[in-house]
């Protein structure tokens, strides 16, 4: 399978990872597949405690009522299991990662633009949820010790993810694993102690009102599944990891059931607490919803541990992988200087009060992008390469694949002027544009004819 006739430095990474070791990631083939189903399903249950769902659950107060935000949820995660599946099958097969499974569509240089548009959202929700991690411990450290420096916990907080992330996908694995228990539990207490604190007000705000099944009601289910539309690009990132033995039906099931108990949770507590109070920090909301110190302490280092398990996961690995390839850096380096970048992303001006219509907006803009990509891929894997890659030639930088394939870039950018066009559905929006470009050019473009081969 693999080509060691061309003398390339891409071929530096073609000889298949035969060992794990903590911390040394590669963007070689995977052969040693260090994540069973059962600690697969809570690492992806550990890494999807999102604050960024709070937002979204925040976001549309006023829009939904408590019943049609379940649904929204239920369905989003449903489409996200299949996606994940999906764009996940090439990894899974054949153990590579995103930014090598990119080049059969997009080629050697052109991944370079999916994986920018992959990097820049994982960057701004690590620096955000960054923050609110931070911010929780502040609260616990002015509650216990009276000692309040919000910037002083945020370096400190951030410096330690950043060497929990230097691990690599063994400390990720144990991390999520070991968490998954203390999240699901933290989860339930906050649910009943924000029913029990405000259920006068969600009854009359959100249960006893009409709320819309139309356009707004799908537009929902995209933000829920927008929130996790970055994952969907570079899921081959994760599913490599997996132990093979797993048809498909069984990953979505997988996906699905991960993600949707955190995400049914985080969405519907951030409706609840915002539409009863008007507060959307989720520190805040918290803070005012538990009255008893201890269970007050738990709730917020819950909420910092969330944010470590999360980042780890979701915004880490993608843009870490994609320096990696662009730069031939190694993954702690990489690692270190995605942590730094989290910095500039300014998060304490994403958590204000008038933050979450823009963090909606920046879900539907982001999300405009990422679904053309990702109809693109999957076209590519499915129809134009019938789930068979030739491993040699995606590692070749001198081979078939060098260069850029405009026909994925042309496809993706049409898909996303769709997309924009109708921003609330935007994900949706972009698929059928996108693929169908995509094939087309792909069958009857002569400049595509050595990326079909």
């Amino acid at each position: 399978m693999h080509n060691e006739t061309v003398a390339s430095p891409a071929l530096d990474y073609a000889q298949p990872a035969a060992s794990k070791p903590a911390g040394d990631e590669s963007l070689a083939p995977q052969e040693k597949r260090i994540m069973g189903r059962v600690s697969y399903l809570l690492a992806w249950f550990g890494g999807c405690v999102s604050i960024g769902t709070f937002a979204m659950g925040s976001s549309i107060v006023g829009t939904l009522n408590l019943l049609q935000t379940a649904l929204a949820i239920g369905i989003g995660c449903f489409v996200i299991g299949i996606a994940l599946a999906l764009n996940g099958a090439a990894g899974y097969k054949y153990g590579i990662p995103f930014m090598v499974q990119a080049r059969s569509a997009f080629g050697f240089a052109g991944t370079r633009f999916p994986g920018l548009v992959r990097a820049v959202p994982a960057i701004v929700w690590y620096g955000f949820q960054s923050w609110v991690g931070a911010a929780a411990i502040n609260a616990v450290s002015a509650t216990l010790l009276g000692f309040d420096n919000m910037v002083f916990y945020f370096v400190v907080f951030q410096l330690l993810q950043i060497g929990l992330s230097m691990f690599g996908f063994q400390g990720i694995k144990w991390l999520e694993n070991v968490g998954s228990g203390f999240i699901l539990v933290s989860l339930v207490y906050m649910f009943y102690s924000v029913i029990n604190r405000y259920g006068d007000e969600i009854m009359t705000n959100l249960v006893n009102v009409e709320g819309t099944w139309g356009l707004p009601f799908w537009g929902a289910t995209m933000l829920f599944l927008g929130i996790y539309s970055t994952m969907m690009l570079n899921v081959s990132d994760y599913s490599r990891e997996l132990k093979k033995g797993s048809g498909p039906g069984l990953l979505t099931t997988l996906y699905a059931m991960s993600i949707l108990p955190c995400t049914l949770f985080m969405g519907l507590i951030g409706l609840m607490v915002s539409g009863a109070t008007g507060v959307n920090d989720p520190i805040q909301v918290f803070s005012s919803a538990v009255d008893n110190t201890p269970l007050l302490v738990t709730t917020l280092l819950f909420i910092a541990f969330a944010q470590v398990t999360t980042n780890v996961l979701n915004n880490v690995v993608p843009p870490t992988y994609i320096l990696m390839d662009v730069f031939k850096l190694p993954f702690r380096t990489s690692t270190i200087i995605v942590g730094l970048l989290a910095f500039g992303t300014f998060p304490w001006e994403l958590v204000k009060e008038e933050s979450s219509a823009g963090l909606q907006m920046f879900v539907q803009t982001y999300s405009a992008f990422l679904g053309p990509i990702f109809a693109v891929m999957v076209v590519d894997y499915f129809i134009i390469r019938r789930r068979q890659l030739d491993i040699g030639k995606l590692y070749d930088a001198n081979g078939p694949y060098r260069g850029v394939n405009y026909a994925a870039i042309i496809a993706s950018l049409l898909g996303a002027a769709v997309a924009l066009c109708l921003s609330s559905v935007s994900w949706y929006a972009s698929l059928v544009p996108a693929g169908l470009t995509y094939y087309l050019l792909m069958r009857h473009w002569s400049a595509c004819q050595r990326f079909r081969s």
